[in-house]
């Protein structure tokens, strides 16, 4: 399947939107896999996976200079534009209760694993995000693989091209400092 996916990433650069359409048949299960992993605090409050999934899409929907070099790359793509598009719906739902004061976020084992959060946790996290990209645009990569899209230690590895070793030991340092960034917020 890799093989397919990387032949069709290629017809899709050639300017083939047949190819793309053909593309997300072929990754649209797995993308659907990491966005259900995704578990939302209040589902009213937000989307469902397969609005996840296809909102997703349209921000991939390929332009002139985009291109991408397997499906672990796409899949990487994909995992940003899920975290674009769960961050705009955060901002769209925070400003219907404007004013409501931002809750407090830890950024810890228990809410990764259950993948729960609140709007304006989400805006935080991305706001602590923006800033960890300027220090270290890897473990960025990193939190938007396993946080965003859910991804394993393994499949995230793939999609960076770097070690099973480097994602655990960014990973760490990468919730060290978030969650350093989010407690002085709220200190």
């Amino acid at each position: 399947m890799d093989q397919s996916v990387t032949y069709l990433l290629h017809q899709v650069k050639e300017g083939n939107n047949d190819a793309f359409n053909r593309l997300y048949e072929s990754v649209y299960s797995e993308l659907r896999r990491l966005a259900s992993n995704i578990r939302f605090y209040n589902a009213g409050d937000t989307l469902n996976t397969t609005a996840l999934v296809h909102e997703a899409y349209f921000k991939l929907i390929p332009k002139n200079d985009q291109s991408w070099e397997n499906k672990s790359h796409f899949l990487r793509v994909a995992a940003r534009a899920m975290r674009q598009v769960l961050i705009k719906q955060a901002r769209y739902k925070n400003a219907e209760k404007r004013g409501s004061g931002v809750s407090n976020i830890d950024f810890n084992e228990e809410l990764y694993l259950l993948g729960e959060f609140k709007s304006e946790e989400l805006l935080a996290l991305d706001e602590a995000l923006e800033k960890l990209e300027r220090i270290d645009e890897r473990q960025t990569n990193i939190v938007e693989c396993r946080f965003f899209a859910g991804m394993s230690v393994k499949e995230t590895a793939q999609a960076l091209h770097i070690s099973e070793a480097t994602v655990k030991r960014d990973w760490r340092l990468a919730r060290a400092w978030l969650i350093r960034e989010l407690d002085s917020k709220h200190a």
